[in-house]
C-alpha cells in the first residue's frame, strides 16, 4: 500500500467518524467501552502476560502490533478457544495472514466474545387463572410459565483487516482497520469502526522495540438506541530481548499500556487522566521444539503457559488465575490456540 493510498484510506475513515458523530446527539467518551477488545489473543502471547508488542513475529501480530506481520515468510492460519471463569464466557478467535511480494503482508482476524444461554424471563410471569402475562410477582395468582422462558446471548464481534510493510533501516510498519458489531439479545445492537497503527524497530538481532497506537482515530461505537460511545486511543509500548543459552532460547519482554481515560485507581499507575499498566513476560524454548512461559498482565493476573512445535503446527496453552481469596476466587481461565504455517517452498515469500 503506497503512501498516497494510505492517506486516502485514513481520510475516508476520519470523514466517516466525523459525519457519524455529528449525526447523533447522544455521543459520549465512554470509559472501558473498548474493554472487550483488550482481552488479548493467542496462547503464546497470553502466556507471556500479553507482553507481545515488540515480540510480534507471527500471525497474532495483527492484534498486538500489525507491523509484526512483516516478519511472516509463509502464510499462517490461527484458531483459539478461551473459556473464561470456567465456561461462563466463551471467547473465540480465527485469523489468516499471507505474505505478499517481498515487502508486504496482509491478514484478516475475527474475534467473538459471548455469554450464551442467558434466560429471559420478562414475559414468563403469568396469572395462573387467566393465563395472561403479568409483571407483579407479589400477586397471589402469579406463577412462572417455563414455556415462556427464552434464551438470548450477549455477543461482541471484532473483525481486523491488517496490512504491514517491511520498512527501511530495520523499521517495519503496519495498520489495522477494525469493524465492531455488538448485540444484546435481539433488542440492542451496535456497530463501530476504528484504526490501529503499529511500528517495529530492530536495532540489533537480539533487541526489538515496538509501538502500537490502538483506536488511533478514536473508535466510534453507535448503538441502535441512539447512544454513541467513543473508545479513546491506547498507546502500547514494548521492548523485547532474546539470547541463546546452549540448546535454549530465552526471550524477555515488557509492555506498557498508556491510556487517556482517567482510570485513576483502576490502573496500576496514573498521573491525572493518564494511566499506565505494565505487562511482563518471559519464554524459555528448547531447540525450537517446545517452550514454557510466564507473565504478569495489566489486570494484575499471573499467567503460565506452554507450547509445542510440530511440523507446520504450533499448539499453545495458557492458564490464568485472578488474585482473589480462596473463597471469592473466580474459576480459572484456560486458553488453547493453534497456528498452522504453510511452510512449503511454493508459499515462501519472494526474496529481494
Amino acid at each position: 500500500m503506497n503512501i498516497g493510498l494510505m492517506r486516502t484510506v485514513f481520510l475516508v475513515i476520519i470523514v466517516f467518524l466525523t459525519t457519524a458523530i455529528s449525526s447523533f446527539s447522544q455521543t459520549v467518551v465512554a470509559k472501558y467501552a473498548g474493554e472487550f477488545i483488550s482481552i488479548g489473543i493467542g496462547g503464546r502471547p497470553l502466556g507471556m502476560g500479553g507482553a507481545f508488542t515488540a515480540v510480534a513475529n507471527d500471525i497474532s501480530s495483527a492484534y498486538y502490533n500489525p507491523a509484526g506481520l512483516a516478519n511472516l515468510n509463509y502464510p499462517q492460519i490461527s484458531l483459539m478457544h478461551d473459556e473464561r471463569f470456567g465456561n461462563l464466557v466463551n471467547y473465540n478467535y480465527a485469523a489468516l495472514a499471507i505474505p505478499y511480494g517481498s515487502e508486504y503482508s496482509f491478514g484478516v482476524s475475527v474475534m467473538r466474545l459471548g455469554v450464551d444461554n442467558i434466560f429471559d424471563t420478562r414475559n414468563a410471569l403469568i396469572d395462573r387463572v387467566t393465563g395472561q402475562v403479568i409483571y407483579d410477582i407479589t400477586l397471589p395468582s402469579a406463577k412462572i410459565d417455563p414455556s415462556k422462558v427464552k434464551e438470548f446471548s450477549n455477543q461482541d464481534w471484532v473483525v481486523y483487516l491488517s496490512g504491514a510493510k517491511k520498512g527501511f533501516d530495520n523499521f517495519d510498519f503496519g495498520a489495522n482497520v477494525k469493524i465492531i458489531y455488538r448485540t444484546i439479545g435481539e433488542d440492542y445492537t451496535a456497530t463501530g469502526i476504528g484504526v490501529d497503527i503499529g511500528a517495529l524497530y530492530r536495532p540489533y538481532n537480539f533487541l526489538t522495540f515496538g509501538a502500537n497506537l490502538q483506536d488511533a482515530t478514536t473508535t466510534l461505537v453507535a448503538w441502535s438506541t441512539g447512544r454513541n460511545e467513543l473508545i479513546s486511543p491506547t498507546l502500547k509500548l514494548g521492548s523485547a530481548a532474546t539470547t541463546e543459552l546452549w540448546l535454549f532460547k530465552l526471550t524477555g519482554a515488557v509492555d506498557f499500556d498508556v491510556r487517556f481515560e482517567n482510570r485513576k485507581f483502576a490502573s496500576q499507575f496514573n498521573m491525572g487522566p493518564v494511566s499506565m499498566d505494565p505487562h511482563l513476560g518471559v519464554e524459555l524454548g528448547f531447540k525450537n521444539l517446545f517452550a514454557v512461559r510466564g507473565g504478569y498482565n495489566d489486570v494484575k493476573q499471573f499467567t503460565f503457559g506452554a507450547g509445542v512445535r510440530l511440523p507446520k503446527l504450533n499448539i499453545d496453552y495458557t492458564f490464568a488465575r485472578f488474585n482473589m481469596s480462596e473463597d471469592d476466587r473466580l474459576p480459572d481461565t484456560h486458553r488453547i490456540s493453534l497456528i498452522l504455517t504453510l511452510e512449503e517452498p511454493r508459499f515462501l515469500r519472494l526474496q529481494q
